[in-house]
């Protein structure tokens, strides 16, 4: 197989995505040579992009990249060379080349490069939950559980405040590399990442926590947005959070945790999502990738682009940057300005 550079902005990053790269990388690296590199921050011991370009011939290697933000850069910046995405979000508003083939995290995201890509070649990989995330049957004395970051406003605002009385709830306001101790010492996990992700104007790539939780015997209650669908499924493995009424979530919450039982599970419910099944569909994409980079110069490329993306796009991004334009606080006192203006000048007259 070729050898595979995974390209990082830098590689200390409190983010989902980069920390599932970095997974990705891992268990890459036991099934053929691959190095991580850096492009924006050159950092001791790690290959630096600039560099690598310059002093070594990388024609006949592959380049995955994956920072949403950067892609399209990234993809030009690397023109000739052998470009694999790894897609942990959508939304991003940028197309990605027939050439180029995209691994998924989710059935989600590959439904959406399906749409807006559907020339090139397209792979599900999940994330991979780590083996520490496991039921420690420990003594569980939170009741309730709540990251803050991409929490709602009315998970943090309504639904929590109304739990406190009657609960004990825990509100983490910080990041934390292992969540393991906190999801074993809590019965349930309030998890509604659909406000986060619609502000952003991108998607849920995968959503972790609520997998990580129900590993950790939690009762999980979370939205279903996006990748969540694509493990959570709504009075089998969780509950929907956030249906129709404050005080029924509350009701049903409350219910969970005077009901919680420490389970002693036959099977591991996210077995599929571990390393070893991980590994096994890794194995086979890159199999795949490395035929389809060594055929693809025989043939030319020429499948009609459908050209959907682009235009309707540039549409939702310039109608969402004129609305919160006009909803910021610089703009409200520029009209009330304007007006002072206004009536000075009929003032005048």
């Amino acid at each position: 197989m070729r050898k595979i550079y995974f390209l990082f902005p830098r590689m200390n990053i409190n983010s989902g995505g980069h920390l599932a790269q970095i997974k990705l990388f891992e268990l890459t690296t036991t099934i053929c040579t691959a190095r991580p590199v850096t492009y924006e921050v050159q950092e001791d011991g790690i290959l630096f992009l600039d560099h690598l370009l310059e002093a070594e011939d990388t024609n006949d290697d592959i380049f995955i990249v994956h920072w949403g933000p950067h892609i399209t850069d990234l993809i030009q910046r690397l023109a000739g060379k052998n470009i694999v995405y790894a897609s942990y979000s959508t939304g991003y508003d940028f197309a990605i080349p027939p050439g180029v083939p995209i691994i998924a995290s989710s059935k989600h995201t590959q439904a959406y490069w399906g749409r807006y890509s559907p020339s090139s070649p397209i792979f599900y990989l999940p994330c991979e939950i780590s083996e520490e995330f496991k039921n420690l049957h420990l003594p569980r004395d939170i009741d309730v559980f709540v990251q803050k970051r991409k929490s709602s406003r009315y998970l943090l605002e309504e639904l929590v405040p109304a739990l406190r009385p009657y609960c004990s709830v825990t509100v983490l306001d910080s990041w934390v590399d292992d969540l393991t101790e906190v999801f074993n010492r809590s019965k349930v996990y309030l998890y509604d990442s659909t406000e986060h992700w619609i502000q952003h104007g991108t998607s849920e790539g995968f959503g972790l926590p609520p997998l990580e939780a129900l590993a950790c015997g939690c009762t999980v209650f979370s939205s279903i947005n996006d990748a969540l669908s694509d493990h959570l499924d709504p009075g089998f493995n969780c509950h929907q959070l956030r249906i129709y009424s404050k005080e029924y979530d509350l009701a049903r919450i409350l219910k969970a945790v005077r009901e919680w039982k420490d389970d002693y599970q036959e099977n591991d419910p996210v077995e599929e999502y571990r390393g070893s099944s991980i590994l096994k569909r890794l194995r086979l994409i890159l199999i795949q990738i490395n035929e389809f980079l060594d055929q693809k110069q025989q043939y030319r490329n020429d499948i009609e682009d459908i050209g959907v993306l682009p235009s309707k796009a540039e549409i939702r991004l310039i109608k969402e940057r004129i609305q919160k334009m006009e909803n910021s606080r610089g703009w409200r006192l520029l009209e009330r300005l304007r007006g002072i203006h206004a009536r000075v000048l009929q003032a005048l007259k």
